[in-house]
């Protein structure tokens, strides 16, 4: 099932409550939810991209194998022979397809070795008969080397067993680190909560870490543990603890009948950067089985998805490095020169560092050149600068208006990896509109921050930058990054980056 628009869901949920959700704020949380979240936790490895790079390595790793083997043994016997190369790139194709239809490539399936090996040495005497069954079919069987072939066999089986070996012990220490682990909280403290811990810790070779229990409700009906996990709080405040460790998915334990407290409870969790499911284990209403993604054997239906995971990831981690890195290099004689006029111009350091939200709220120190006078510095942005402001440098009007003075935050994301080339921008812990901060004056602000802040992005180069005196400049800035988030890919990335130099030269009539 396909995950619900964000827009859709918010606007059904207006159908059902008129009321404007409550502000976003840092609050106390009970003793229970401070102990889960002050746990050491360490960051999450994808499955699927472990997989992905297992075939890989395993393509490879039988490639060299055999072409290790003919240049050794075949290649001074006889002239080069392009029917062994293609000989080769088949079989370890047809290895690594193999593999997959005999379900090796799961996470699961890493941390046993019994099962693993038969299937793998099953899979790879397949190939090899299929290989033979074809030269023979078209006449080649006297041109292969039979030597070649059978230590082909043999020492390829053997460089899969030893590199499974390596896995497994990678793999099952990941998992004794919590690196596999997917922690996840149920909403939803009754009897359906307790059936649905139950279920997801009897599951054989689960990744699922039940953190605790939240639910919306203070009377009996609230139970203090669900199957031993405990009750963490209310489901206000899932969003807080989010904020302060990882969590990878939300479960709704409640039946679809509670429609209107489920989707209360959504507009304030969409704003966060993880899965949002809704279990169907107790639902008498069935739909489709492809309508469902399961929990080993839980039904579940898709709400929200974390945006820009797994395979998505990597590619924008390396789209920021490679490119960013090569930016930045072409960047630094012009980073030097600006640095010279702003150590010439007025007295104080060159750079300016400002506490900046980053990915999930994350309080993060962003690097710009400064722009105003040092002894009238704002670190905190409590009040924005204006047109003709006079605590602006003349060398800070030029390089704000030309957006020159943002350069330096490419080392945040060469360097240090808490900005992205493109995304939205992050704006500053106080950025307010009038006398209202900006999470006050727009509804799903916070929901911007479920990627990586970035340098540029959507919004800026459609005109959306610079000062922020109106309603409708905030709303269309979380407008713009709102459908950049929902709509990434690299090539957008791309797109977005290429334009900002003419965005900054025809739309920079609101930079300061």
């Amino acid at each position: 099932m396909e995950p619900m628009n964000a827009r859709s869901m918010l606007d059904a949920a207006a159908t059902t409550d008129g009321d404007r959700p409550p502000v976003e704020r840092r609050h106390r949380l009970s003793p229970a939810a401070l102990a889960v979240a002050n746990e050491k936790v360490r960051g999450a490895y994808s499955p699927v991209v472990i997989t992905g790079i297992v075939r890989l390595v395993d393509f490879i790793l039988l490639s060299l194998v055999g072409i290790a083997l003919y240049l050794w043994y075949v290649m001074p016997l006889s002239s080069f022979r392009w029917e062994y190369v293609a000989a080769i790139l088949a079989m370890t194709i047809s290895a690594v397809v193999c593999f997959q239809a005999a379900d090796i490539y799961e996470i699961q399936m890493f941390r046993g070795q019994l099962r693993q090996t038969t299937r793998m040495i099953s899979s790879w005497a397949i190939v090899f008969l299929l290989f033979i069954g074809v030269s023979f079919l078209v006449k080649l069987g006297s041109e292969i080397s039979r030597v070649w072939l059978t230590a082909f066999f043999f020492l390829g089986l053997a460089a899969l067993i030893v590199e499974r070996l390596i896995l497994r012990g990678l793999v099952r220490r990941w998992a004794r680190d919590g690196r596999l682990d997917r922690r996840t909280v149920i909403v939803g403290a009754d009897e359906n909560g307790e059936q649905l811990v139950e279920a997801l810790k009897t599951q054989p070779d689960t990744d699922i870490r039940v953190l605790g229990v939240f639910d919306d409700r203070n009377d009996d009906r609230a139970m203090d543990t669900c199957a031993g996990s405990p009750k963490l709080g209310k489901a206000d405040d899932i969003v807080e603890f989010a904020r302060r460790t990882r969590v990878d998915l939300v479960l709704f334990a409640l039946p679809i009948s509670a429609e209107t407290r489920i989707l209360q409870m959504l507009k304030k969790l969409w704003v966060l950067p993880v899965d949002i499911r809704l279990s169907a284990h107790t639902n008498r209403l069935r739909f489709r089985p492809r309508s469902y993604s399961y929990l080993g054997k839980v039904p579940t239906l898709d709400v929200f998805e974390a945006p820009i995971t797994d395979w998505d990831l990597v590619m924008k981690w390396l789209f920021d490095r490679i490119v960013g890195g090569l930016i930045l290099i072409a960047a630094l004689p012009l980073m030097g020169l600006v640095a010279l006029a702003v150590k010439l111009d007025s007295p104080g350091p060159v750079l300016f560092r400002q506490k900046r939200f980053g990915f999930n709220n994350e309080r993060i120190d962003v690097y710009k050149f400064r722009s105003l006078y040092h002894h009238q510095a704002d670190p905190t942005a409590s009040k924005v600068v204006t047109k003709d402001d006079p605590r602006v440098t003349r060398v800070g009007r030029f390089i704000r208006k030309s957006s020159l003075d943002e350069l330096p935050q490419l080392f945040n994301v060469v360097l240090k990896g808490n900005l992205s080339l493109v995304g939205p921008r992050p704006h500053a812990l106080q950025g307010k509109l009038q006398n209202r901060l900006f999470d006050e004056a727009v509804d799903g602000y916070f929901a911007r921050h479920r990627v990586k802040p970035g340098i540029t992005g959507w919004a800026q180069i459609n005109g959306w930058r610079g000062e922020v005196d109106t309603d409708e400049k905030i709303q269309k800035r979380v407008e713009f990054d709102l459908y950049y988030i929902e709509n990434w890919s690299v090539l957008f990335d791309l797109y977005i980056l290429l334009k900002t130099p003419f965005s900054l030269l025809t739309k920079s009539e609101n930079a300061y």
